[in-house]
């Protein structure tokens, strides 16, 4: 069955997922903020700033008009970053359809107020509007090239989350489904962080064990902070939980991960943002996990030290030893 979806951001994800969706059949609009970036992927039919090599199908229109990405969608897909989403997502209430399902397609913590994704477009939303959240290991490129992937559909609503599972699915994407948001939410957003450290010990040229550790220690990091906070522990051990930290922690497209390469070799966190236009997630929900770690009274190690490092009160090669250094206890408490 085809569907309009209006998907809010021009980013690689938010264009991954709407090449994917127009693939399928779907009459899809792209919001792109930026007015000139909408021209040029409208005349030449691919995103070249953010997605290049992929060809933008027939059925995908770019705009830089909210209003014309929203009117009459069954879907509105959110993937604008973190720190734009309660703006766009304010805007976009005014414009949804009756009946229109929100999908969050972004991964982190809004700062300030610590709410993850789903609840800030619950606190702009009408109330009757479901939100599902899409999550898991893939990279937008990949995607893009149909390559496998499988993510989590999570929601509230059962009905919502099999609408996105029916008609968001595809021979390239299996969508899996829980109602578990609070672990989806976390897991996403925490991951980001411990990809960070990933690339610090992959800069730093510490080998496989140490990245090992990390990856399995980083799993139980968020997964304490993600239980604390009512999610189900099987969460972690699934697609959002483990699966996306493997990805994220160990593959060349990770952009967290690649910050965490240039922190090891000595750049300042203002340098490498200056040299980029992408966003790299974990930046701003490291402080953001750790503030609310501290609210329920959870321990961050691996963040804390992070926070450090991006700060720059640290140096990589410190906060290894810092980790190395801490008291030792029983595994699994």
């Amino acid at each position: 069955m085809t569907h309009t979806i209006g998907v809010l951001g021009s980013g690689s994800w938010g264009t991954a997922l709407a090449v994917h969706l127009a693939r399928t059949g779907h009459q899809v609009r792209l919001w792109a903020r930026d007015a000139e970036l909408a021209a040029q992927m409208a005349s030449t039919r691919i995103n070249a700033t953010y997605l290049p090599g992929i060809d933008l199908p027939a059925a995908l229109s770019p705009t830089p008009a909210l209003h014309d990405a929203i009117e009459g969608a069954s879907f509105v897909v959110m993937a604008v970053p973190s720190h734009g989403v309660r703006t766009v997502a304010r805007a976009a209430s005014l414009l949804v359809a009756d009946g229109c399902t929100l999908v969050s397609a972004t991964k982190g913590l809004e700062e300030g107020s610590l709410l993850r994704m789903s609840e800030v477009m619950r606190a702009e939303f009408p109330s009757e509007v479901g939100v599902v959240v899409l999550s898991g290991p893939s990279f937008a490129l990949e995607l893009a090239r149909e390559l496998p992937t499988a993510m989590v559909a999570a929601g509230e609503s059962s009905e919502a989350v099999e609408m996105v599972q029916a008609h968001f699915r595809s021979q390239a994407l299996r969508l899996y489904g829980s109602n578990d948001v609070v672990g989806v939410e976390i897991g996403g957003a925490l991951k980001n962080t411990i990809a960070i450290a990933a690339g610090v010990v992959e800069g730093l040229g510490l080998g496989h064990n140490a990245l090992a550790a990390l990856i399995t220690r980083g799993l139980a990091e968020l997964s304490r902070l993600a239980v604390g906070l009512g999610a189900q522990r099987e969460t972690m051990a699934g697609l959002a939980g483990l699966g996306d930290l493997v990805l994220t922690c160990t593959g060349d497209l990770s952009r967290n991960r690649q910050l965490g390469m240039s922190l090891a070799r000595g750049e300042s966190l203002a340098q490498i943002l200056a040299r980029t236009r992408m966003v790299a997630e974990g930046v701003r929900t490291t402080e953001a996990a750790l503030a609310l770690g501290a609210r329920h009274g959870i321990e961050l190690p691996i963040a804390q030290e992070m926070s450090d490092v991006l700060a720059g009160r640290t140096d990589p090669q410190a906060a290894i030893r810092n980790l190395m250094g801490r008291k030792q206890k029983l595994e699994h408490t």
